[in-house]
């Protein structure tokens, strides 16, 4: 039986693996630290009882879960990206829980220059109560597009676990090198073999 994380759980595990792309590389995957990601997505996926996750040679992460239906109904493709941006550097993630946030400047404390202004986000106001998760200002965090990432595997675990909800199959992809433009270059369409696709990011 797979462990029940949280999706914050599974974000904050995420982040912490350092998935930055390469532009100047002509592999794919552009790193072969994104397959380290995937290689941990595949783990989880396996433990929930997705009998069919894999990572591919060109780091593109696939898994099914079957219809639980009689109906007739398209298969859906749920997607998000591996890696980070080539921009900033994504080793040592350092993320910061916020809980209870209230509403003031937030400084980050590895770099204290570095502050996220109440006044200059008007969307803060609609998070207060609520917990934020930032980096500590020395690094990027990689909410794009572990965020995603943390969803779909989320609800791939509560599906898995309840089968009351009823679905159709529903497919699995994860990608590496969507931040260097990259991301479908190798993407094996038939094997994904999907009706209708939704990207999360």
């Amino acid at each position: 039986m797979a462990r029940n994380y949280t999706v914050t759980d599974r974000f904050l595990r995420y982040v912490k693996i350092d998935t930055q792309s390469d532009p100047a590389s002509p592999t794919c995957p552009s790193t072969m630290k994104q397959k380290n990601l995937g290689k941990l997505l595949v783990e989880e996926l396996l433990a929930m009882g997705i009998s069919d996750a894999h990572l591919d040679e060109h780091g593109y992460v696939y898994a099914t879960i079957p219809s639980n239906t009689t109906k007739n109904v398209p298969v859906i493709c749920f997607c998000s990206h591996m890696d980070t941006s080539p921009d900033c550097t994504g080793e040592n993630v350092k993320p910061q829980l916020w809980a209870n946030y209230d509403g003031k400047d937030i400084v980050l404390p590895g770099d204290k220059s570095q502050v996220i202004r109440f006044a200059e986000h008007p969307d803060l106001a609609t998070q207060i109560g609520n917990t934020i998760i930032t980096t500590d200002g020395t690094t990027l965090l990689g909410a794009d597009n572990k965020s995603g990432v943390a969803e779909i595997m989320d609800a791939a675990y509560q599906l898995i676990n309840n089968p009351s909800i009823k679905h159709g199959k529903i497919r699995i992809l994860f990608t590496p090198d969507e931040e260097i433009g990259r991301g479908v270059d190798k993407a094996d369409m038939k094997k994904l073999a999907a009706d209708f696709g939704y990207t999360m990011d």
